[in-house]
């Protein structure tokens, strides 16, 4: 019995492994069959164009904070963040009990004027009118015309006072200067304003730009007019801009000189004010050693899986590999390699399949 049982368990070794070696045999046959994913390869440029690489941020052409020159409680907010607004669109109200009781007070003390005045002028007139039928003095038409005089200057500092009045009455409504969209609340219904403090942000979003700062060494290599690749990291797009403004003085940036560069309105459409970016600023006739050593290949050639970049190379068996890289600058369409491919190392710009570790491929020729 009990060799009975030691050739039914060789038996059963021997049926497994036949089987294990036919389904070998049928994966590697299948394998064999993939057809080859045809390939465009190339190797990494080496040199680029010499220019300025600097750092900068997208930014709003206009933008305004919202405050109020008096002192009161927020009693209402019209807005959030977010909200689009019109020029002239009340934002804000702050309480004005104690302004609305002086507007009243000088309403009354134009009123008194305006009586004295209207007194004293008659007084003027009658003492004239005496004074060329030499029934009244000289020294009485003196003092007539002084107190007439006094009581229109009464009127007219009762009138200014009523003007001050308005103008701190008008900051209790606060409205929005220029067309926009509330990118801040810094206070709530309730909160006591005081004068200068920040209440709201408002930005022209729709009118975008790059700012970003030159060295003292490279602001005379660029000029208004010259193009500009900016790389916006947060969408992985890459807009070509104009240098729109150079500032002639660097006293207030700490020795380096602010730069602003337009932004084509086509492009406009995913980027908002805040966003990072790289500059670079193509300058004919300058290179660097960092340029010239440049591991570039085509951005459009980079793979993108859970925050990794990678490219595809080619294995000695001719199947895709990929192969992790850490990318640095930006240079047009083309993005250097910082490690991860080597100088002349091939590597896959494109497929007509689609491409996976291990799938054969073959070089279009």
């Amino acid at each position: 019995m009990r060799h009975i049982k030691s050739l039914l368990g060789i038996s059963l070794s021997a049926v497994f492994l036949f089987l294990s070696a036919c389904g070998e045999k049928k994966q590697a046959e299948a394998k064999d069959n993939t057809a080859p994913v045809t390939v465009v390869v190339a190797t990494p440029g080496g040199a680029v164009e010499g220019g300025i690489s600097v750092s900068g941020k997208i930014e709003a052409q206009q933008t305004a904070n919202i405050s109020t020159r008096m002192m009161g409680t927020i009693t209402r907010i019209y807005v959030k963040v977010g909200d689009k607004v019109r020029r002239g669109q009340l934002l804000a109200t702050i309480s004005s009990q104690d302004i609305q009781a002086k507007q009243a007070q000088t309403n009354a003390s134009i009123a008194e004027a305006q009586a004295n005045v209207s007194n004293a002028q008659k007084d003027f007139d009658r003492f004239t009118n005496l004074y060329k039928k030499q029934s009244a003095s000289a020294k009485e038409l003196d003092n007539v015309t002084l107190q007439y005089n006094a009581a229109k200057a009464r009127l007219e500092a009762a009138t200014q006072m009523r003007n001050e009045v308005n103008a701190m009455l008008s900051y209790s409504s606060l409205t929005a200067p220029f067309d926009g969209v509330v990118t801040q609340r810094m206070a709530d219904e309730g909160n006591m304003a005081n004068p200068g403090m920040p209440l709201l942000t408002i930005e022209q979003n729709t009118q975008l730009e790059v700012s970003a700062t030159v060295s003292e060494s490279d602001i005379n290599s660029i000029k208004k007019g010259d193009k500009a690749q900016v790389e916006v990291k947060a969408i992985g797009k890459t807009v070509e801009c104009t240098i729109s403004e150079i500032s002639p003085s660097s006293q207030f940036t700490g020795g380096q000189y602010l730069v602003k560069l337009s932004i084509p309105e086509k492009e406009k459409k995913e980027l908002y004010a805040g966003m990072y970016v790289n500059v670079f600023i193509p300058v004919t006739g300058k290179t660097t050693k960092e340029n010239t050593a440049a591991i570039l290949v085509p951005l459009s050639s980079l793979v993108n899986k859970d925050q990794l970049t990678g490219v595809y190379t080619i294995s000695n068996s001719n199947t895709a590999l990929l192969r992790w890289v850490r990318t640095g600058k930006i240079f047009g369409d083309k993005i250097e390699i910082l490690s991860g491919l080597a100088q002349h190392e091939k590597f896959i710009v494109s497929a007509e399949g689609k491409l996976y570790n291990g799938v054969p491929v073959k070089e279009n020729k």
